[in-house]
């Protein structure tokens, strides 16, 4: 785990440091499908005063489970959009200390380059984990797109308008836009997923491994078992 930054950062800072840690992600290719592979999830408790993270580490392809791990810790950071690293980065680590058994690649219920300054939630904890990340997230944060096949398996891409400052060095299709993730299709008439890469894959990647661990539901098995967790966990 490394320690790139301590967490009291003002506003100002925090937008500083991502547009600073955008520029180290990595988009290589994974040399091998991983074999065990974690799903991260948050979310509030009841009285919203704290953030539970749950981590699932399956075994491929049976989706043997292999490790849970749950952390708590105190909100610290205000709700700022574009910044929910800085609220639930913290609980996630914490949760992934925990764990005895490391996988091979982490797939994040929220946005790996996605993001306005491409470093979303997937895309930071890619950084610390210094681990190969994706970010599967629910909704769209920023980017423009067409509406996929209503098949599983289809996809369209994710497209924002090229910002000179951030990391282009990934999928530039033009000179006044870029590739920041695809809208995929994982369950057949069900609304897609935000898939994209967090650190150390490529969007293919993303995009292969995703739909490689959805079974019959829209969630892919990782984080739809770290989602049941948590929700399990914040009801206690």
């Amino acid at each position: 785990m490394k320690k790139l930054h301590n967490w009291n950062l003002s506003y100002s800072q925090a937008i500083a440091l991502q547009k600073s840690l955008a520029c180290k992600v990595q988009f290589t290719p994974l040399k091998n499908l991983p074999k065990l592979i974690a799903g991260i999830d948050c979310a509030f408790s009841r009285d919203k005063k704290r953030i539970i993270a749950c981590v699932v580490v399956l075994k491929l392809p049976a989706f043997e489970p292999i490790e849970t791990t749950t952390a708590s810790q105190k909100v610290t950071f205000p709700y700022i959009p574009g910044l929910l690293s800085f609220r639930e980065a913290p609980a996630c680590i914490a949760a992934v200390e925990k764990l005895k058994i490391q996988p091979d690649i982490f797939i994040i219920d929220g946005q790996g380059i996605a993001h306005p300054r491409r470093l979303g939630l997937a895309a930071h904890l890619g950084l610390l984990f210094n681990k190969p990340t994706i970010g599967c997230a629910k909704s769209r944060l920023t980017g423009t797109f067409e509406e996929p096949p209503l098949e599983k398996g289809t996809y369209t891409l994710l497209k924002d308008k090229k910002n000179l400052k951030h990391n282009t060095q990934y999928a530039i299709r033009d000179t006044q836009y870029e590739i920041i993730g695809a809208v995929v299709r994982t369950r057949t008439n069900v609304k897609p997923l935000f898939v994209s890469p967090g650190n150390k894959c490529t969007l293919k990647d993303a995009i292969k491994i995703t739909l490689a661990c959805t079974t019959k539901y829209r969630l892919p098995e990782p984080t739809r078992l770290a989602h049941q967790l948590v929700t399990k966990k914040r009801q206690t």
